[in-house]
């Protein structure tokens, strides 16, 4: 069973270790390795925007709304098993206006936005821009 917890310090590492994984940061629109002590500052600045899904207990993922600006990723051993969807359902709930901005390389996080009811609103040469249940017109 999944769910979201709100993040507290214990997850600090998870967040950290999962964002600098060499297979996440291809997704990331800053590719930067982060030290426990950048960690540390960033999360005490922003770390109540942030959730961590949990599955059986065990940490699998974690979703922030930063500024309105969604940042989502899934444990390796986890993708593929609706944790991703699973966020970004929950956290539409509590932020209904979040937006998102995806590398046109990231077909999957593209997907997955789509998936859970996210449209692209406009792109630009880099990146597609997306807001939840909003049609371009």
């Amino acid at each position: 069973m999944l769910k979201l917890r709100k993040n507290e310090e214990k997850y600090y590492n998870f967040i950290r270790i999962l964002r600098n994984d060499p297979t996440n940061q291809k997704g990331f629109l800053d590719k930067v390795n982060i030290s426990e002590n950048d960690q540390k500052l960033y999360m005490d600045k922003y770390g109540d925007c942030y959730y961590v899904c949990l599955k059986d207990e065990i940490p699998c993922g974690y979703i922030g709304v930063v500024e309105n600006d969604i940042r989502i990723c899934v444990d390796n051993s986890f993708k593929k098993l609706g944790v991703g969807k699973f966020m970004l359902s929950e956290v539409v709930k509590i932020f209904p206006d979040a937006k998102a901005k995806i590398l046109k390389t990231n077909t999957a996080s593209l997907n997955l936005f789509i998936k859970t009811g996210f449209n692209v609103v406009s792109n630009d040469n880099n990146l597609f821009y997306l807001e939840y249940g909003i049609q371009k017109t």
